[in-house]
């Protein structure tokens, strides 16, 4: 045991941060790809979750202390967020890594990166700053990629049209792909069998957001547009795909409601739901990329704090908000927010996806899995190889 820990100890150590699921899932993937290039070249640490947990990463602390969305709903966090930062940056310099490859969640990845940055002279050699998940500068406040750009060795970004707003700047920048363009296609009957659906019963994907506050926010208002669809749609069935971190909450939540909900946590069956519903009514984030792609017509809703929108109203591009509409450049899916979001404008929209079902979502959904793979190549693999090469020789690449 103590010669496989100086083992561990003696190779190049890479620090993983990922501050929420999504990040978790990416995380363990690139590490995972590392591995397989590498074999046991290099050790890995950080800050993640299970996933990351199953590649053998013993996490700093839980990242569902940074489930915070909006400006002012982050407030009452701060304190401890930015005790987690001062952290996260002293467990880095004491433990000397080649690189922090830090996954979205900026509000923390940043300030850690920052910090890092100005600590490098602490170091005895330089500690290269990845970031994978580019800020969302082109939907608000674009003037971050100047800021990011100056702390930054490398970004990996997972959509196409990114790069340019970073590299102007002289970071360099390589769009890598996205891993959900990786994405199986579920089965229907798998989903109908397990769970006991018969054909006649129409199946609704619900999907209310992947942190406690937005459950909060939007949950009662998805209860009531889905008792208005019952008056028109009696027999209905509600599929609930979540996250391990929130699966409490709703089971609690959901208690006594009319129809039954059955809440998944395993990924597979989650495809499952996708290919057995006929729509599905979602909270805005990178779940409408899973349902385009999965190809379920789907309306998206959103609130947050009624001070975060105000300001959100001048600083946010609407346009940019529900990423199969910014990919292809036209709605695919409608978004309805804050003030929109009511249960008649919901239940309105998602009445017509299913009175009204078209090809075109078939017809984006292959566009968009097109755009998200460059050249044919899985996003983690890619990430891999330029992170090993920046490791090994010390140059960064761009493209």
């Amino acid at each position: 045991m103590i010669a496989e820990t100086t083992e561990k100890l003696a190779r190049p150590l890479i620090y993983v941060i990922a501050g929420e699921v999504s990040g978790d899932i990416i995380g363990a993937r690139l590490i995972r790809e590392i591995k397989r290039l590498q074999k046991d070249k290099f050790s890995f640490t950080g800050v993640g979750g299970d996933q990351m947990a199953s590649e053998g990463v013993q996490s700093l602390f839980p990242i569902s202390e940074m489930a915070v969305m909006g400006i002012f709903e982050l407030v009452p966090h701060v304190p401890n967020l930015m005790r987690r930062i001062h952290e996260t940056v002293q467990d880095i310099i004491a433990k000397k890594p080649v690189a922090v490859i830090s996954i979205d969640s900026k509000a923390f990845t940043m300030r850690v990166a920052k910090l890092i940055q100005k600590k490098q002279k602490e170091c005895d050699k330089e500690i290269k700053l990845i970031h994978m998940v580019a800020p969302t500068v082109w939907a608000w406040r674009p003037g971050r990629a100047k800021n990011i750009s100056k702390i930054l060795d490398h970004l990996l970004t997972l959509f196409p049209f990114e790069p340019p707003f970073f590299t102007r700047h002289g970071l360099p920048t390589t769009f890598i792909g996205h891993p959900l363009a990786e994405q199986p296609v579920g089965f229907s009957s798998v989903y109908r069998n397990t769970h006991d659906v018969d054909e006649a019963t129409e199946i609704i994907s619900l999907l209310p957001g992947s942190r406690p506050g937005e459950i909060k926010r939007l949950l009662p208002t998805f209860k009531k547009t889905l008792d208005l669809l019952l008056k028109k749609y009696p027999n209905i069935h509600i599929a609930m795909p979540t996250v391990v971190s929130v699966e409490g909450m709703l089971r609690r939540e959901t208690l006594g409601w009319e129809t039954p909900v059955s809440i998944i946590t395993d990924p597979e069956m989650k495809l499952n739901a996708f290919a057995a519903s006929s729509v599905a009514l979602a909270a805005s984030g990178t779940v409408t990329l899973e349902l385009a792609l999965a190809q379920v017509p789907s309306v998206i809703a959103y609130k947050v704090n009624p001070l975060s929108a105000i300001m959100g109203y001048f600083l946010v591009n609407r346009d940019a908000v529900v990423l199969p509409n910014k990919l292809m450049g036209k709605e695919i899916f409608p978004l309805y927010l804050q003030w929109k979001c009511t249960p008649y404008n919901l239940y309105k929209a998602i009445t017509q996806k299913i009175e009204n079902p078209t090809d075109q979502l078939i017809e984006a959904s292959d566009a968009i899995r097109n755009m998200l793979r460059p050249n044919g190549q899985a996003s983690q693999n890619l990430a891999a190889q330029i992170i090993i090469n920046l490791v090994e020789s010390g140059k960064t690449l761009s493209r």
